[in-house]
């Protein structure tokens, strides 16, 4: 039985700390082009380098997707970037487009390459062509289940990694290629502008009478035609496992860095006790609900998951308060404010490698010593005492619910 490489998001510098220091083996970003989501923060020259060093001085990889289809005057711009990408000491590049491919294998010689979903492979002689072509891993499409994936796992060589995707935001179009977005606004999905026309509420006009909207049924819960829920597979990792699958993908950089941590954490423990063969820790299976998400579903795996057609307002039953940045051996912790709270206020407090836990907002001090009931001011800096000394980057959240509402 393979254990599942963990591969979280960093679509910026903190989301790339917090995945790395909260447990994922490997992290996914991109520079300044050629990426899938050009509304993440993403990396300049000048930062990717610091990223490369920051994960790979704490043992994690990094992945950098070129998976966009570029255009022909695009092309003159990709070996120097392909270049720049080798130097900064990248283990991987995710790519789509079979001339970013050969270019890669050219100007990144160092750089593994990787078949990006968008690929669409979705059987073992595709996978076996791209191996041959020179791929160390594929990206199998999202509409598979386990059983096909066990298939092509059994029919490719043992050398060829499978990557799946394992928990976050699905697309309802084919291996997440979409024209809707680039249709109805003008942002194209396929090059990293979607405008995520899916989750918008439709309803049906008759030609001969403009303004008069008639609410679409397919049944009675709504409107929603477009819809999907997120993926959550932290119940079935055994399963995917024993499937064959090397390494599962988080998706999410276009989410927050708590979005990140969170994440990362809960699968990297649930992950470690099945293969050690323990039971799942339910602490760390309760965390997936902790985060902003749609309502959860399995994908393809286990067969066709079905319409849904309620609406897609995320859920969201947690915020941050703020991030520890140091904490003394009796438990006294610098934080920094993200939002604001008060004297009195119960909290739950979850770090890296750290069990949640629950205190109550008491004795907070700005950093004068003076006694404060209420800290205001974003990113600054207070005293809190904690019943133990916790990590650096450790999360402070209370339960609000700030889910959207009809």
């Amino acid at each position: 039985m393979n254990k599942l490489e963990l591969l979280s998001p960093a679509g910026n510098m903190e989301q790339l700390k917090m995945s790395v220091l909260y447990g994922a083996d490997a992290v996914y970003l991109a520079g300044t082009a050629f990426g899938m989501r050009s509304f993440a923060g993403n990396f300049t020259p000048e930062e990717l380098p610091k990223a490369v060093e920051f994960a790979h001085s704490h043992g994690v990889k990094v992945h950098v997707t070129v998976n966009t289809m570029p255009r022909n005057e695009e092309i003159a711009a990709l070996p120097p970037y392909l270049e720049q990408l080798d130097s900064a000491d990248v283990d991987a590049l995710i790519l789509a487009d079979m001339g970013a491919f050969t270019l890669a294998g050219k100007y990144a010689p160092h750089c593994q390459r990787h078949i990006s979903t968008q690929q669409s492979i979705a059987n073992y002689e595709c996978a076996k062509a791209w191996y041959n072509l020179g791929a160390q891993r594929v990206v199998l499409a999202r509409e598979l289940n386990l059983n096909e994936i066990r298939e092509i796992r059994a029919k490719v060589p043992k050398e060829l990694e499978i990557e799946t995707f394992g928990h976050g935001a699905m697309c309802v179009s084919y291996s997440g290629r979409c024209l809707l977005s680039n249709y109805m606004t003008g942002r194209d999905s396929n090059r990293g502008e979607c405008a995520q026309p899916c989750r918008y509420q439709y309803a049906l006009m008759e030609e001969k009478r403009p303004g008069e909207y008639f609410p679409v049924f397919e049944d009675e819960k709504g409107t929603y035609i477009l819809n999907s829920r997120d993926m959550c597979t932290i119940d079935h990792l055994q399963d995917l496992m024993e499937a064959g699958i090397d390494c599962i993908k988080i998706e999410g950089r276009a989410k927050s860095a708590y979005y990140a941590a969170i994440i990362t954490g809960a699968y990297r423990h649930c992950i470690d006790d099945v293969f050690a063969g323990k039971p799942i820790d339910p602490v760390w299976r309760d965390e997936v609900d902790h985060v902003s998400h749609r309502v959860y579903s399995t994908g393809f795996y286990y067969g066709y998951p079905g319409q849904y057609v309620e609406n897609s307002r995320y859920i969201r039953q947690w915020q941050v308060c703020a991030i520890v940045e140091s904490c003394d051996e009796k438990g006294i912790a610098l934080c920094s404010l993200r939002n604001k709270f008060h004297e009195g206020d119960e909290l739950e407090i979850v770090g890296p490698d750290l069990k949640p836990f629950s205190v109550t907002a008491n004795n907070m001090t700005d950093t004068e010593g003076a006694p404060l009931a209420e800290p205001r001011t974003p990113q600054s800096l207070f005293y809190l005492p904690l019943p133990q000394q916790v990590p650096a980057h450790t999360m402070i959240r209370r339960a609000v619910d700030l889910s959207a509402k009809p």
